[in-house]
């Protein structure tokens, strides 16, 4: 299981709130059930959004987990929110 989310920061490339921002991403690793974890930056004008987070689970439940996980909540309320101008956010799983 797959969990994306491409997003544009309100704050500028390379700012100080930007570097803060990136190291309250990080701390989401700290979270189990996490087996893949990737910060990417957009490279192309294809779409408006700037970055992507990247992560994947063995399962759902590990997912839920994750989503549901105190660390996660506070990156949400204290990082995500007042940081992030607008959002996509794409879950999906490997076809076999």
């Amino acid at each position: 299981m797959t969990h994306s989310v491409f997003f544009k920061l309100t704050y500028n490339s390379n700012s100080i709130e930007e570097k803060l921002f990136f190291e309250a991403v990080s701390a989401l690793m700290n979270i189990p059930g996490i087996i893949n974890f990737q910060c990417v930056k957009q490279t192309s004008e294809k779409n408006d959004f700037d970055y992507g987070i990247i992560m994947e689970f063995n399962s759902q439940k590990e997912y839920d987990y994750y989503a549901s996980h105190p660390i996660h909540s506070n990156f949400v309320q204290y990082h995500w929110i007042p940081s992030v101008e607008k959002f996509m956010e794409l879950d999906y799983e490997t076809i076999n």
